[in-house]
This record gives structure tokens, sequence and C-alpha cells, in this order.
């Protein structure tokens, strides 16, 4: 019997360290041989296998008690893979675990409330209610939303690479893929809720993982109603419809923070996004030009009309939303659900904009007009990544704090700019990118994975038992 046999059939008061690094085993030489470390590798990835090990730990947590963290079965990435999986892991996962325990037993309380009803929901019910009975059991409600959300982003992504400045004409079918796609995520999103009630697997990850998608793909929404109306000819116009459309979602998500309730206006997601997909069609049908038609009477191009559009929704939701803030939350003394103050996100989505309007309007090589659609996706990625926090917080009742990683790529800009461009903003444009679309990642999957290990699910998996049951 190796030392580590010895170590599975003691008690739980056993006080062997042991470390999971990169799907390897480290601790201190000369305790554990080759075999050991073997066996500590197998039972690790498949815990369920050694049952001498999952009698001798406490409840259903086994081996993973002994072997670290809740990032060890990491079911976004890992599940049962091999030790290459791990790596990729460890790669894309917070080296610290983003949530507390007290945040996770918070979590595990939330419950869900929303209040009012869209325009158009009492229609589109009947359609989502035969397109989920379409849907085998065994597909869990998450899967459905990425596979819709990453439908969005590749449709999107094929306008931009025709459109790069939102000034160029792509091809027709592009336009018509566009709406296509992003029809098809509003349907698949709107189903993984009903999905969840049918197979009885409704967790609180499956709708902090609705909404971080939603964070996600509002970015490429208002990115794709832009580049389909050639709006990058108007700079202006442009920067204020794409940041106003994230600035109204994560202001969605404000007030249920403070009121602890996701409240529905009568034009709301549903409405907006049938909208966008009939402009998409429509300038897959017309062409771009029909959007560049002037006026006469007004002297105004057509394609001032959806902007204008968008300025009275967002004053119109706004008001609506700061309603609900300023009356004061459910919290203590009108706080927050967290207890803290109604005014706090403010500062997060504050700076965000602050720092994209300053870097725009100081570019000395007017790098948000020659590079609109990247310029928008690296600040749309460092909103989604704090519309992400701001759910979270929602969700286990916790506090947001200002300092985030998420700020590190728009500094990154800003000081290039401070000391005279240094390095082209081009460049630092794609570094920026690439930073906070890695690190939206990374804190998500770090979430997502740390949440499904706490409550004993897969993220993209139903339990055999919830869809066995639901069969039958």
């Amino acid at each position: 019997m190796t030392h580590f046999q010895r170590f599975l059939g003691t008690d739980t008061k056993s006080r062997y360290e042991i470390f999971w690094i990169w799907g390897g085993v480290k601790t201190s030489p000369g305790v554990w041989g080759t075999e050991d470390l073997m066996i500590l590798r197998n039972s690790c990835y498949l815990p369920n296998k050694n049952s001498e090990a999952t009698q001798s730990m406490s409840g259903h947590r086994n081996i993973k008690r002994r072997c670290g963290d809740s990032h060890l079965e990491s079911p976004v990435v890992c599940g049962h893979g091999p030790a290459a999986g791990c790596v990729l892991s460890k790669l894309v996962q917070l080296p610290t675990p983003p949530l507390s325990k007290h945040q996770l037993k918070r979590l595990e309380e939330h419950k869900y409330q929303s209040a009012g009803r869209s325009l158009l929901e009492p229609l589109m019910q009947g359609y989502w209610e035969w397109l989920v009975g379409r849907v085998p059991a065994w597909i869990a409600p998450n899967l459905i939303t990425i596979i819709g959300l990453l439908i969005n982003i590749f449709t999107t992504l094929l306008l931009v690479y025709y459109c790069p400045t939102a000034t160029e004409q792509a091809p027709p079918w592009a336009y018509i893929a566009c709406a296509c796609g992003l029809f098809i995520y509003q349907s698949l999103d709107a189903i993984d809720g009903k999905q969840a009630r049918r197979t009885n697997s409704s967790t609180p990850l499956g709708e902090l993982f609705d909404h971080g998608c939603d964070s996600l793909s509002t970015v490429f929404v208002v990115l794709g109603t832009c580049v389909a109306v050639q709006l990058g000819t108007n700079p202006d116009w442009m920067f204020f419809c794409c940041f106003a459309g994230t600035f109204m979602f994560y202001c969605a998500h404000w007030q249920t923070y403070v009121s602890g309730t996701l409240r529905f206006g009568i034009f709301d997601v549903t409405e907006s996004v049938l909208c966008t997909v009939a402009m998409q069609l429509l300038t897959g049908t017309l062409g771009p030009w029909f959007w560049n038609y002037t006026i006469p009477i007004l002297n105004i191009q057509v394609k001032i009309f959806p902007a204008l559009c968008t300025v009275a929704g967002t004053i119109f939701s706004c008001t609506n939303y700061f309603g609900v803030i300023f009356t004061g939350g459910v919290g203590k003394n009108g706080s927050t659900i967290a207890g803290t103050s109604v005014l706090s996100p403010f500062l997060h989505i504050g700076s965000v904009i602050a720092l994209a309007a300053m870097i725009y309007k100081k570019s000395a090589v007017q790098l948000f007009e020659r590079h609109p659609c990247l310029y928008i996706l690296t600040f749309g990625f460092v909103s989604a990544k704090i519309t992400n926090k701001l759910v979270v917080a929602h969700m286990t009742k916790s506090e947001m704090h200002l300092h985030d990683t998420a700020f590190i790529g728009p500094a990154l800009l800003f000081l290039d700019q401070y000391f005279n461009s240094f390095i082209d903003e081009y460049i630092v444009l794609w570094i920026a990118l690439i930073l906070s679309l890695f690190d939206l990642l990374r804190y998500c999957v770090s979430v997502c994975n740390q949440i499904a290990a706490h409550l004993h699910i897969h993220v993209f998996r139903i339990k055999s038992s919830s869809a066995h049951s639901n069969h039958h």
C-alpha cells in the first residue's frame, strides 16, 4: 500500500496538503512516489470511480476537498478530460476564486424576481412555446444560450469584416445573415428558461449565464446596427448609439441591484431586437444606399432617424430606471440590495464612458473615426465585464469594487495618448482589445466554474437524473 492509498483510507482529519497545478501535484519531496502521483491524478479526474476515496471523504465532495479549491473539476473547460484540458483551464481562469464563501451562500438563497411585460412578448409566447417543444430534453439551457450567442457573434463579425469602418457596403447576404443570426439568438435566449423549467434544471447559474450572454450580445447588436446603416459616416452619432445601448443595459441591472426586481417596459429587449432584425433585412433587400438618402424637406439622411429613436429610447428608459433608483432601494435606509449606496454602480459605467469619450476626442490620429468597430468592441468587452460583475453583485447581495482589471485596456490607450502616442494608437487599440476580451472570458469562465462546482452541476450538461425524471 502506497502513501496515497493509506491517505485515502484514513478519516477526514488527515492534514496532508495537496496542490493541483497544471494537471499534476506539487508536494514535499520524498513524501509521495510516482505511483502515489498516478493514483492521485486518476482520482482527481475520475472522483466517482474511486469508491474507497469517496467513502473516506465527507459527503459528496469526495476527493475534491483534498485536491484544492473548486477549480478542480472545471465544468466548463476540463470536465473529465485529459491533463491538457486542465492546462487550458488554468490559462483562462483567475488564480483565486472570484466569489467568496459568503457570496456563494447568498447565491444559493437568490430568487429571481421580475415585473412587467413588453408589448410583443405575449404575441411571441406561442412561438417560443412551440420552439422549446422541439428541443430535446437532454440539451442544457446554458448550451442553448451559448449556441445562440455564438451564432449572433459570428454573423455580426461577418458584417464587420466587410465593413470595418461602418462606411463600406457588404454583400446583401451578409446583412440577411446578421438578421437571421440575431433572430436565432433572440429565440434561443427566450426559451432557455423554459427549457430549464421543462427539464427541472433551473439554477442561479442559469440566470447569471443568461444575463452574461445578453451583456455581450448587446455589444454586437448595437455594432451590427450601426454598420448596417453606415453610421460610420457620422462618428459622433455612432459613438452615442453604441454606448447608449450598453449604458441602458447596464442601467436595467443597476435598478435591479437597487430594487431586487428586474423590470420590463412596454418597449423592451424583444421589441428592440425585432426592430434591429427588420433594419438588417431592409439593408440586405434595398442596399445601404437607402439609409444615405437625404429627405428633401428635412434635409437629413434616413440613417439619422434610427439614431434619433435611440435618443428617445434612452431618455424614456433612463427616466424609468432612475425613477426606481432614486426612489430608494430595498436595503437598509433605502440602500441597494447589498446595503450600499444606490449611486455606487455609476462609478463603473461612468468611468468606461468617460475614458471612451476622452480617448475618442483626444486622439491625434482619429482612432475612433478610422477604426470604429475595433473601438466599440474594445470598450464593449469592458462594459460587458462590469455588467457581469453588477449582476453577480445583485445575485450575491455584495458590494461592487471600482478597481478592476477590465480597465487595463482603456488605461493603456489613455496613457499612450498622455505620452503623445509613444506607440502607434492602432497597435495599442489591438492590445487593449485582446486584453479586454481575455479579461472578460477569464472572469466569466472562473465564475461559472466556481458556481457549478459549488452547486454540483455542469454548465453545459444536464444531470442525468433531472433529464430522466423529466422524460418519464
